[in-house]
């Protein structure tokens, strides 16, 4: 469990000082020497990474130390046997660090309640971005290991890990795609048009966040926290809470990714895209393709394709899609339900080639037929995200009850699960949710479009935003700044 404090981006710590004081000190110190403005980043990043328990900065540096030296040896190593041994001892190494601090109490909560041991449970605190920052030096010893990058300066190395938009929650990076950009003399001139579609971007993520997704959280947390208490949960409010929550990870993530990469774009720094649209899928491979891309990329390049991927039959493919699904969903949390939640999402994918194999159908398919596949796609979703949400397999199956109708109507919503709002009025919030995620252009596409607008009136707009975001802070802090979901990851 997270503890602790977080220099969040929709916070004013980090809008109004952390995030313009580094632009300026990045800017300002770029103009003279590039190196010294990288090391300037580099450390700006660990102070907002220590904003949360400087404890933990000492972890962070090792592992970053442990990986740089990793990479330094198999890029200086002529025998690919002594490379292989050094990639597996460091990719090792960050398994086993990750496994302590995640997965040591649900091991041995799992042991107690199997063979009825009584084995104590620890006092471990999850670092903040374990999962990201580990993952991503993961790929970085692999890459080193193909010959597709090396690193010989560990202050490059410092800044590529700790980079500050990306360390707590992604997107995971590929050295080969981060650092060119460092080594541009151009990064360092501030430039109005990439602050423009930056803060364009930011705007969008806060609206997400504060707006869309801290109001569809009121509604799921409490049908899931009356599930989680063993209380029944009828039809309209399993329908109520299962949809929210669907509405919720999505803004909530999809908000988090914007913000960092509009913060990113600020310095002149492009983070590869995260989302696209994920509910406008028409099947399960169509939706990762869109959604949390660069962990799906993880998993497929370091993962799935090492398994055998699609190449050794069509049975052994299942089950590498079974088996790496099944790992990704215990890459987001030490919880049984995230491994249900994996397997389900390995189950639809094995579903969906294998009806592909079957059926191949044209390449264009019709209209009614890709308007059902969408709607078939969000209703496995919704589903899969219950187990996601729900605390324990009982809250869970409380929930899928009541979705599937097991548990009677009720329209008596306010007094019974504490839901916020009136019926009508949860109605028409979950329906412009709905609308959003399925009609309207995603985030990068409006940027795309505003990419457009005459440079003489870039610099109002920036005004604009500013006090639209000065706005919607203050009424996040009115009610409390909440931390993003995938900070729990």
């Amino acid at each position: 469990m997270l503890n602790g404090r977080y220099l969040l981006f929709n916070s004013f710590a980090f809008v109004l000082i952390f995030l313009p004081a580094t632009l300026a000190g990045f800017f300002l110190i770029g103009r003279h020497n590039t190196k010294l403005a990288a090391l300037f980043l580099a450390m700006a990043s660990l102070v907002f990474y220590s904003y949360w328990d400087r404890r933990y900065l000492l972890l962070l540096l090792l592992s970053a130390t442990f990986n740089y030296s990793a990479g330094y040896a198999i890029g200086h190593t002529i025998s690919q046997n002594r490379k292989w041994l050094i990639a597996a001892l460091g990719i090792g190494g960050d398994l086993v660090l990750l496994s302590y601090f995640k997965y040591t109490n649900f091991f041995l909560a799992s042991i107690n309640t199997t063979l009825g041991a009584n084995l104590g449970v620890m006092e471990i605190v999850l670092p903040l971005g374990i999962s990201f920052f580990t993952f991503t030096q993961i790929a970085f010893i692999a890459d080193v290991y193909r010959g597709g990058v090396r690193e010989y300066r560990f202050l490059d190395y410092l800044l590529f890990v700790t980079y500050f938009p990306h360390l707590i929650a992604g997107p995971i990076l590929h050295h080969a795609e981060m650092m060119p950009q460092f080594a541009e003399r151009k990064t360092y001139q501030p430039k109005t048009d990439a602050i423009y579609r930056g803060a364009l971007l930011f705007t969008i993520g806060l609206t997400k966040k504060i707006v869309l997704a801290d109001t569809f959280a009121a509604y799921a947390d409490a049908v899931f926290t009356a599930a989680g208490g063993g209380q029944k949960v009828d039809f309209i409010a399993s329908w109520i809470g299962a949809l929210a929550y669907t509405l919720q990870i999505y803004f909530d993530f999809s908000g988090y990714t914007d913000m960092a990469i509009g913060s990113s774009l600020m310095f002149n720094i492009q983070l590869p895209l995260n989302f696209n649209s994920p509910y406008k899928a028409a099947s399960i491979i169509d939706f990762w393709r869109r959604w949390h891309m660069t962990l799906s990329r993880f998993l497929r390049d370091y993962l799935y394709i090492p398994l055998g991927g699609n190449r050794k039959g069509r049975s052994r493919r299942y089950l590498n899609l079974l088996a790496t699904m099944t790992l990704g969903g215990l890459w987001h949390g030490a919880n049984w339900t995230f491994v249900a939640w994996g397997s389900l999402h390995g189950a639809y994918l094995i579903i969906n080639h294998a009806w592909r194999a079957i059926f191949p159908g044209p390449r264009k398919p019709c209209t009614a037929c890709r308007l059902f596949g969408r709607g078939l796609t969000f209703l496995g979703l919704l589903f899969a995200w219950i187990f996601f949400r729900a605390s324990t397999f009982q809250a869970a199956e409380i929930i899928v009850k009541g979705v599937c109708g097991m548990a009677g109507v009720s329209t008596d919503l306010l007094a019974k699960y504490g839901i916020p709002d009136s019926g009508l009025r949860i109605a028409a919030t979950l329906l412009s949710g709905l609308t959003i995620c399925w009609l309207l252009p995603n985030s990068w596409q409006i940027v795309q479009a505003a990419e457009k607008t005459d440079p003489r009136y870039q610099l109002r707009i920036i005004g604009s935003l500013s006090v639209l975001t000065f706005f919607l802070l203050a009424i996040n802090s009115s009610r409390g700044v909440s931390k993003f979901i995938y900070f729990n990851f």
